[in-house]
């Protein structure tokens, strides 16, 4: 199975697979509209692939057999203030 991915030029860490190169007939316009234009990052070929670094490969597999794409979002920012505050909570 092979995919490819594109990132997105206005949303920072975000990426968009699909099964087949420039063909975004699946992806919903709305996510189009707000990804921006995609821009070509890579090809994978998954059935060669037992794992990707972000993503759990299997879901990966599952979107894009299901609903034709799989959109990939940066992780959320770290609550440095959060943090802060469990650690002082735990010091005490």
């Amino acid at each position: 199975m092979l995919c490819t991915v594109y990132r997105s030029p206005r949303k920072e860490g975000t990426y968009l697979y699909i099964e087949k190169r420039d063909d975004f007939s699946k992806v919903p316009a709305l996510l189009l509209e707000s990804f921006g234009k995609p821009e070509l990052v890579t090809l994978i070929n998954l059935a060669k692939r037992e794992h990707l670094a972000q993503i759990d490969i299997n879901k990966l597999k599952a979107a894009l057999t299901e609903q034709g794409f799989y959109l990939q979002l940066p992780p959320p920012p770290e609550n440095l203030l959060a943090a802060h505050k469990a650690a002082n909570n735990a010091n005490r």
